[in-house]
């Protein structure tokens, strides 16, 4: 189709410079999130590289305190005192928002038990079964805080990356085209007014002829 039979409107030029000004807006707005998102990814892989370093010391504590238990108390002896426990952790999942990002909230009750509430008899075994469950209890609570700092990590990079994909489309395609189409139509307005104004001129001056 030749420029000339391109026949576009004022009100479809308004049109596309108000669609300019929202992408822009949501550009912005998405640029903001997305930099919001990474200063907080960074915070939290910062905890993840602590709980990760902890979480290795508990489990080389762990299996330490069980090979020395296995040692003193004999395999047996060992999974007896497991086998006496009643109660078992409990698990609350909870949500919690980090801006539009939801990630989990896990608090845990019941790892930690004292000398009576493991069920073994404190007469029947040593202080080596004792130091060998408060070993395992502390890993199982780096374990937990290590589930929701991984997950929340996980869940963040996620949404970095969703928001990335989406700023670069307006940046570099939906911008860009509804600039250029702004541009093109602005200049075949004005093209079609110079036409226009050129041919009441014509007209104009055959009038001025036929009269004359």
């Amino acid at each position: 189709m030749a420029l000339k039979d391109v026949k576009p409107t004022r009100s479809e030029l308004i049109g596309l410079k108000r669609k300019i000004k929202l992408s822009e807006r949501g550009y912005n707005i998405l640029k903001m999130k997305r930099d919001g998102l990474i200063l907080e990814f960074f915070k939290v892989l910062e905890e993840a590289k602590n709980s990760r370093g902890s979480l290795q010391e508990r489990y080389n504590r762990a299996v330490e305190m069980i090979a020395i238990a296995n040692t003193f108390e004999g395999a047996i002896g060992v999974k007896a005192a497991a086998m006496s426990v009643k109660e078992t952790p409990e698990i609350t999942l909870k949500q919690k928002n980090i801006m539009g990002v939801v990630v989990p909230e896990i608090e845990s009750s019941r790892v930690r038990k004292g000398l009576r509430e493991r069920g073994y008899g404190l007469l029947g075994t040593s202080a080596v079964i004792d130091e060998t469950a408060t070993a395992f209890e502390e890993l199982v609570e780096e374990i937990i805080k290590a589930a929701e700092i991984e997950t929340t990590m996980k869940r963040l990079l996620n949404e970095i990356e969703h928001t990335k994909r989406r700023v670069n489309a307006l940046e570099f395609k939906v911008i860009p085209e509804l600039t250029e189409a702004s541009t093109f139509i602005k200049m075949r307005l004005d093209e079609m007014e110079r036409e226009e104004l050129f041919r009441l001129k014509k007209i104009k001056a055959k009038s001025q002829k036929a009269e004359a």
